[in-house]
């Protein structure tokens, strides 16, 4: 393959793309770095390109379509809810992410999160810095060897999560009905997800966001949930019905709730889950270390240099016919 192809970054947070250019560097001359939001904008700069790394960039059937020669889109990170991948698979254009960068980071940070309600540390601290030293108005607190974790989907954070909470002596429960039962540890029950609402002391939100798993845990469902249980989510913020969550805490019928991730980002000061006390929310920064980091946009751009130099990819989401196969 010659070393005169396009390659840009759609659009991307990050401080510097030093990294994908030292990984690109025999394949582009040059690494564009754009600041494309809209449908419009990925038209009218990206029109040209063999291969895109993006964010946040809407790509949709619409979008792909006036693609003239892209051969690959690698998303930085594990979800691709932005990209029409059906669209892109009929176009011939090879969807990646990177779903291996940050399993322990999120899963770090669930359990942070976690331990952040289950003891009572955040409630604690604001109690302290307000002049209060009283440890009973943080009662009921529960030892974690009484507990349950309920996990929702069981991919690689997923089972990363259910070690750890393991190691505290937790009951682990699961809800993933695309894992079959002799790939699950020996210590994990597969049970329904309405019977995972219901048993679990904490639940913990670890599945993609698609059609099925939008607004998937709505005010029916998460009524389901013990009001001494807490909610967990660090994957998509639209899995959870923000509005119905704003009215279980309301109502007492939660005992707390902790997000990363939020639907609309970023959320706005005065967002309705923000005046409850007992809601932790970060701003989506699970998947971050500076490790992390750099081994994102390592993998992202690796990727794209595969398929621009004819080889398989590591990490492709979309499915090709036998029509479209790469070879």
């Amino acid at each position: 393959m010659a070393s005169g192809q396009i390659v840009v970054v759609a659009d991307c947070d990050h401080p510097a793309i030093d990294i994908e250019r030292g990984v690109l560097q025999d394949v582009c001359a040059d690494l564009a770095w754009l600041k494309c939001r809209s449908e419009d904008e990925i038209i009218a700069q990206c029109g040209a390109a063999d291969g895109i790394l993006m964010m946040y960039a809407p790509m949709t059937r619409r979008v792909m379509q006036t693609l003239r020669s892209c051969k690959v889109i690698v998303r930085y990170g594990v979800g691709v809810d932005t990209v029409d991948l059906k669209a892109a698979a009929e176009l011939g254009i090879v969807v990646s992410n990177v779903p291996d960068y940050g399993t322990q980071e999120v899963s770090d940070h669930a359990l942070g999160m976690m331990l952040c309600l289950t003891r009572k540390i955040a409630a604690a601290s604001s109690l302290v810095k307000r002049g209060i030293w009283d440890f009973h108005l943080l009662q009921p607190i529960y030892r974690h060897q009484v507990q349950t974790i309920g996990i929702i989907g069981l991919g690689r954070i997923g089972r990363a999560l259910a070690d750890k909470t393991r190691a505290l002596g937790m009951k682990v429960i699961a809800c993933d009905p695309f894992v079959a039962r002799d790939r699950v540890a020996d210590f994990v029950t597969l049970v329904s997800l309405e019977q995972l609402l219901a048993q679990a002391d904490v639940v913990s939100v670890h599945c993609p966001l698609n059609d099925t798993t939008r607004n998937m845990l709505d005010e029916k469902m998460l009524r389901l949930m013990k009001p001494s249980a807490y909610l967990v989510n660090t994957a998509r913020g639209a899995i959870v019905n923000e509005a119905a969550l704003d009215t279980l805490l309301s109502e007492e019928k939660l005992a707390g709730a902790a997000m990363d991730v939020l639907a609309v980002e970023p959320g706005s000061a005065d967002h309705p889950l923000f005046r409850h006390e007992n809601f932790i929310c970060t701003p989506h920064t699970a998947w971050h270390s500076e490790e992390s980091m750099q081994e994102l946009k390592r993998k992202a751009a690796e990727e794209v240099r595969r398929v621009l130099k004819g080889q398989a990819p590591f990490y492709q989401v979309n499915k090709f016919t036998s029509a479209q196969d790469l070879s």
